[in-house]
C-alpha cells in the first residue's frame, strides 16, 4: 500500500511455519553474529547459496518509503534486496510467507523469496528474485485470469486467516484462523480498524455505527458459497506490474485466506476495467450480490487509510457505513 517495491509487511512469525524452501536455508532464522559472520550477510548469501562468484553492480531501486531497495547484479543473475535498519526479521519473514504461498500456486507471477535474516547492526533484510519489469502494467484480461487462477488454486483447510499476522500498509493485520468468514471479517478486519479509529481519534460515531454494521451484515452473504482462498490482500496499482514478456506480476502482499471478493477492496485505486473482471469471472463465477458487497470490502481499506493518513478518508468510510445501515435497516 505504501510503496510499489518496498512496502513493509510487519507481522508475527514462527520459525516452524516457514515453508521448507525458506526454513532449510542456512541461518534463515537464527541471529547473525557479527563475530562469526560477515558484516554484510546479503553479500555472504549471494556469494554462497546464491551461487554467484562475484557481485558486479549494486544500484538503488526506487518506489517505496518504508524500506531501502537495491538490485544486486552478479555473474549468476540479478537479485532484489530490501533492507530495513529499524525492524527485525519478522517483517520480511511475513512477506516471504505470503510470496511463497502465492508462488507455490504456479499461477500468477510473483518474485520468489530466497533469504530472510537479521542485520548484524540491527534491522533485517530479504533477498528475492529480481524481475525485469516491462514498459506497462500489462494486459488487464491476463491479470484477471491469472488472479482467478491463483484464487482457485490457493486453498486452505484451516479456514479463514493466515499462519502469521502481517500488516496492511503499516497497520497490523490480524490473521487468527476462523471457520466463519463473516465473523473473521467482522472482527479481524472491520472490527480491528474501527477500534483503532476509536483509540487513535476518539471517533465514537464511526466506531458505534461500524459495530452496528458488523453485527447486522449477515444478510449480505445470503445464498453465497464462500471458500477460503489465497488473497494477495493489498492489490492496488502500485503492487501490480508486468514482466518483460507482458505477463502480470503482483508483489508486496498482505496475504491471508479469505473470500475471493475481498481481493477487490482496493479496486478504487487499482484501475481494474471490464476486461479484468470478465476474465476473472470466467475462472471464478460471479456470486449473487457481488455488487452489493463490493463497498463492504472497500470499507476495510478506507478505514485503514483513515487510520494511516487521517480525516481525509473519514467521510468515505462513514458514507459506506451509513448506506449499509440504511439498506439493512440496522
Amino acid at each position: 500500500m505504501l510503496g510499489q517495491l518496498t512496502g513493509a509487511n510487519v507481522g508475527l512469525i514462527y520459525p516452524s511455519l516457514l515453508p521448507p524452501s525458506l526454513s532449510k536455508t542456512k541461518s534463515k532464522l537464527s541471529p547473525i553474529s557479527s563475530m562469526s559472520m560477515s558484516q554484510d550477510p546479503v553479500h555472504e548469501w549471494i556469494l554462497s547459496e546464491g551461487q554467484a562468484t562475484k557481485i558486479t553492480k549494486i544500484r538503488p531501486v526506487g518506489g517505496g518509503c518504508i524500506n531501502l531497495a537495491s538490485r544486486y547484479d552478479t555473474d549468476a543473475g540479478s537479485f532484489f534486496v530490501k533492507t530495513n535498519r529499524s525492524i527485525g526479521p519478522s517483517m520480511f519473514e511475513a512477506e516471504a510467507l505470503g510470496l511463497e504461498a502465492m508462488y507455490e500456486t504456479g499461477t500468477i507471477r510473483v518474485p520468489k523469496p530466497h533469504k530472510v535474516g537479521p542485520l548484524p547492526t540491527g534491522g533485517s533484510f530479504i533477498v528475492m528474485e529480481f524481475i525485469e519489469f516491462g514498459a506497462s502494467r500489462g494486459n488487464q484480461s491476463a491479470l484477471g485470469r491469472k488472479l482467478g487462477e491463483m484464487h482457485k488454486a490457493g486453498k486452505s483447510n484451516k479456514g479463514y486467516g493466515f499462519d502469521v499476522n502481517n500488516t496492511i500498509g503499516s497497520t497490523p493485520q490480524i490473521n487468527t484462523w476462523s471457520s466463519d468468514w463473516i465473523q473473521f471479517y467482522g472482527e479481524c478486519r472491520l472490527g480491528y480498524q474501527l477500534k483503532l479509529a476509536l483509540d487513535q481519534y476518539g471517533d465514537k460515531t464511526i466506531y458505534e455505527k461500524g459495530q452496528r454494521l458488523v453485527k447486522s451484515m449477515g444478510p449480505l452473504f445470503d445464498n453465497v458459497v464462500i471458500e477460503p482462498c489465497l488473497l494477495h490482500g493489498d492489490l492496488w496499482s502500485g503492487n501490480i506490474s508486468s514482466d518483460k514478456n507482458g505477463e502480470p506480476v503482483i508483489l508486496d502482499p498482505a496475504c491471508y485466506y479469505g473470500h475471493s471478493e475481498a481481493e477487490f477492496g482496493m479496486s478504487w485505486c487499482a484501475g481494474f476495467g471490464g476486461s479484468f473482471y470478465n476474465s476473472y469471472f470466467e475462472v471464478i463465477p460471479k456470486q449473487p450480490g457481488f455488487e452489493e458487497r463490493r463497498d463492504l470490502y472497500m470499507l476495510y481499506h478506507y478505514l485503514n487509510h483513515y487510520n494511516l493518513f487521517g480525516s481525509g478518508y473519514r467521510s468515505s468510510s462513514m458514507s459506506i457505513i451509513d448506506d449499509y445501515l440504511a439498506i439493512l435497516k440496522a
